[in-house]
């Protein structure tokens, strides 16, 4: 029997209709009215009707059972009513297809009461706003027995929720889609209405809900630009540790702030950041310890200028006490803020970032920013000195202590040739 629902596809929701189908998990970052709700619930009608399972169980998922009920009921029942034989349930918020297979609106606020279900199928729909136990803890086992798909859909809201982490895993990650449609590319809204919205919103609050920008609620972000370059590129991704190469480091030191250190290779004329770390209130000891328990062959090791400090209690630098735990470092320059921060604007083009094992890092870097001064309506020029600070101090630290390797060409010609003719 050939059923037809009353749904025809945009452009960019034909093409991830026919790459869902390819993958098992996907994460779909789209800009406010694109469709994802209308293009998600036709998915999954088109995945329940074709399924020849017994009992196939399908479940759109939304923050609250209210929002689910507002956002995707009404569209559920206009594309499923075509359907020959199907029913509907107003109190569960069910869709019952003569096939068995059924699909169920939930909220995410009593998730609790969906332990011990299974399910073929799942779309989290504004997945910034859902508890991470949900995913991890109910809806990962409930999706194991019948290898089912489990889609996170939504706009960025902050990197401080389970949309940013799994966004992070998906770019290192082959066995994740993630997909990412921005207002100024897909062209679905037309750009009066863009321009408007910018002007109502702002360009921070624009950025997030249009660009899909994760630091639309951190103004004056310092590294955004250069960070979307990455993203773009590919270059925030799964960079695995080369045993062949080097790894070194760049510190930050503190003691009651964070002492951060970043391990990098340089691996034919790329920067690979493979690892991060960063703690607080430890002697400098303790993270000589660290390196040490780390697999890796050290180059060199970088720090600022103030390592050259003596401490109190021992009367020795801490580039002293680093020596007598092996580590010699490399004493960066001192060099003004805003020339560290150009220098790492710089550096960061050449750079790979490990998404598994520098979250902290890559956070640090998107939230590192200036503040507004509302009164003057300027940012002021020096950064905000918070929790993003050191992972940025020790990234200005590789950045202007970073030196391009030295090569030699052992064969090159001692004695001038005498012997010639002029043409």
């Amino acid at each position: 029997m050939k059923i037809t629902i009353p749904y025809k596809p945009r452009v960019q929701q034909n093409f991830l209709h026919q790459t869902l189908r390819k993958h098992r998990y996907a994460l779909l970052l789209c800009h406010r009215r694109f469709g994802k709700t209308t293009m998600c619930l036709n998915h999954i009608i088109r995945e329940a009707l074709l399924n020849k399972n017994h009992n196939p169980r399908y479940a759109y998922i939304a923050p609250t059972y209210k929002q689910a009920k507002s956002i995707a009921w009404d569209f559920l029942k206009h594309y499923a009513s075509k359907v020959p034989g199907v029913k509907f349930n107003e109190t569960e918020l069910r869709c019952d297809f003569p096939n068995k297979s059924r699909i169920t609106l939930l909220g995410a606020e009593n998730f609790e009461n969906l332990r011990g279900n299974y399910y073929d199928g799942c779309v989290i729909d504004e997945t910034s706003l859902i508890p991470a136990s949900l995913i991890e803890e109910v809806l990962t086992p409930a999706l194991s027995d019948r290898k089912g798909f489990m889609y996170l859909v939504g706009t960025p809201q902050g990197m401080n929720n389970i949309f940013y982490e799994y966004y992070l895993k998906a770019q290192g990650d082959k066995n994740w889609l993630l997909y990412t449609a921005k207002a100024s590319e897909t062209k679905i809204v037309d750009q009066e209405e863009l321009d408007q919205a910018l002007s109502l919103m702002g360009s921070a609050k624009y950025n997030q809900e249009f660009e899909c920008s994760w630091i639309g609620n951190v103004p004056g972000s310092i590294y955004n630009d250069e960070l979307e370059v990455l993203e773009d590129n590919k270059r925030l991704t799964s960079v695995p540790f080369d045993p062949a190469y080097p790894v070194h480091t760049s510190f930050d030191i503190g003691y009651n702030d964070d002492t951060a250190i970043i391990f990098f290779q340089d691996i034919r004329s790329q920067i690979h950041i493979i690892d991060c770390f960063a703690d607080h209130n430890q002697p400098f000891p303790y993270y000589a310890e660290i390196l040490k328990q780390k697999p890796y062959s050290y180059g060199y090791h970088l720090a600022p200028h103030d390592i050259e400090v003596s401490e109190y209690s021992s009367g020795k630098t801490r580039r002293e006490v680093a020596y007598q735990h092996g580590i010699k470092f490399r004493v960066v320059p001192k060099t003004l803020l805003d020339d560290g921060i150009h220098a790492v604007k710089m550096i960061l083009p050449r750079c790979k970032i490990n998404v598994d094992t520098c979250k902290p890092l890559v956070d640090a870097l998107r939230h590192y920013h200036r503040k507004y001064i509302e009164k003057d309506r300027i940012f002021k020029t020096k950064p905000v000195h918070d929790w993003s600070s050191h992972f940025c101090d020790s990234m200005r630290v590789l950045a202007t202590g970073f030196e391009e390797p030295k090569y030699q060409n052992a064969n090159r010609q001692r004695t001038a040739i005498s012997e010639y003719k002029i043409i």
